[in-house]
């Protein structure tokens, strides 16, 4: 039972007739007849009553005619899906990023919805170092990452720069100064992520290469917890300045220079060079280029 049989059968069906049926399809009788005879001894049933003048169906063929409408539907609803999966009309990007790099992300997706608003982007929770194995797999169409990923086939695009800084509360005496440094950091409680990350190993390496110590009191699985923490007190915090651009604002928190902790985090969007790639995927990249290119 193929697409075109169906179509011939419907024709025959709505216009209870071989020959109208034929002209509205612009093919012959002949083929029509044909067409219906090869559905039918695929089915072992009679479709059309062919001792009838108009072309009325049998019980097996009003059965098939309300299938076969229904098929037809579908199968006009799977070329449009189709069409608009390259029209971008629908489609789906999929980005893995963690919370110290999704809001580099947001502008990307801000200006890709300016262009594509009908396209779902779905971020993911994904741990830096996965990044870049699923990217390349092609389980995510991108991530985002800190750092160059070791694996091979993959391209990034530096779509942000980010300063790492000491979050501290506004009563607290560090808030009124320009910059502390780092000894005077390591004697202060400080509130740790407990995930590793390059962040994290850049800050504890440096402590350890000056015999420095960092007293770490509070490890806590997320930013969100951390800057909370901050503001009530329990210690400070090194995180980058993107990660707590909102609380800032609102002066919830107040951040702080540390010279000998400048680390600038460059965040790269890796991306596949080659394979498959959605015409959703392919535009957010392209986007992402040229956003890229116009902050350079």
């Amino acid at each position: 039972m193929n697409i075109s049989e169906l179509q011939v059968f419907l024709a025959i069906a709505s216009e209870r007739s071989f020959s109208k049926a034929a002209d509205r399809l612009h093919r012959t009788q002949s083929a029509v007849s044909q067409s219906l005879r090869r559905l039918e001894d695929q089915l072992g049933e009679r479709l059309v009553d062919r001792t009838t003048k108009d072309g009325r169906l049998t019980e097996a063929g009003r059965v098939l005619q309300d299938y076969a409408e229904r098929l037809m539907r579908l199968a006009d609803e799977a070329e449009t899906a189709v069409r608009e999966l390259a029209d971008l009309q629908r489609g789906r990007v999929l980005i893995g990023a963690n919370d110290g790099t999704v809001h580099s992300l947001l502008p990307l997706i801000a200006g890709f919805h300016e262009r594509f608003p009908a396209v779902h982007v779905d971020v993911r929770r994904v741990h830096a170092r996965h990044v870049g194995v699923e990217v390349a797999a092609g389980s995510l169409d991108f991530g985002i990452v800190t750092f160059h990923p070791s694996e091979r086939g993959l391209g990034t695009v530096v779509v942000d720069v980010d300063d790492l800084v000491l979050l501290v509360p506004p009563a607290h005496p560090f808030a009124k100064r320009r910059l502390v440094h780092m000894d005077e950091v390591g004697r202060q409680p400080i509130v740790a992520h407990n995930d590793p990350s390059p962040a994290r190993d850049r800050v504890l390496r440096i402590y350890e290469q000056r015999h420095e110590a960092l007293n770490i009191r509070v490890s806590l699985p997320s930013l969100d917890a951390i800057k909370r923490a901050v503001g009530l007190g329990l210690g400070l915090a090194i995180l980058p300045r993107r990660c707590a651009v909102a609380e800032l604002a609102r002066e919830e928190l107040v951040a702080v220079r540390v010279p000998e902790l400048r680390l600038r985090r460059r965040l790269r969007l890796v991306y596949r060079k080659s394979g498959e790639h959605s015409h959703a995927a392919h535009e957010f990249l392209r986007v992402t280029q040229d956003l890229a290119s116009d902050h350079s």
